[in-house]
């Protein structure tokens, strides 16, 4: 890949981590807050899921981003961790901190899909 090129995908991956850092989701919404009412503890505990979901995603990109640049950097970025394959150009500009081409994430999801499947109590009655 190009100087040019990595240039390019290290500025993109630097800007969405500076919009990750400065758009950090309100933590005060995971605080736990007490109602006597019961619809509202049920509201209060469905807002707070939310926000410990999108926390945990936001984290979760974070960390792929600083891999991402730390790939750049010693020169195995655009190279699939798993096959070590190129990553086709289209897949990096869609998403420039992946870490797998489109063959192996495929599989990564299905691996993850039937892991949790297993774990389904409703699967395990079944």
């Amino acid at each position: 890949m190009k100087t040019t090129e990595l240039d390019r995908f290290r500025k993109n991956l630097k800007t969405k981590q500076a919009e990750l850092r400065h758009g950090r989701r309100n933590r005060e919404a995971v605080a736990i807050e007490t109602s006597a009412d019961e619809l509202d503890r049920i509201q209060h505990a469905q807002e707070r899921d939310f926000a410990m979901e999108a926390l945990d995603r936001e984290t979760l990109r974070s960390r792929e981003i600083a891999a991402a640049l730390e790939r750049i950097d010693n020169g195995s970025f655009g190279i699939c961790v798993n096959c070590e394959e190129e990553i086709a150009a289209k897949r990096l500009a869609a998403v420039p901190w992946t870490a797998l081409c489109i063959g192996c994430q495929e599989v990564a999801e299905r691996i993850t899909s039937d892991t949790r499947n297993e774990d389904d109590p409703l699967l395990k009655a079944a």
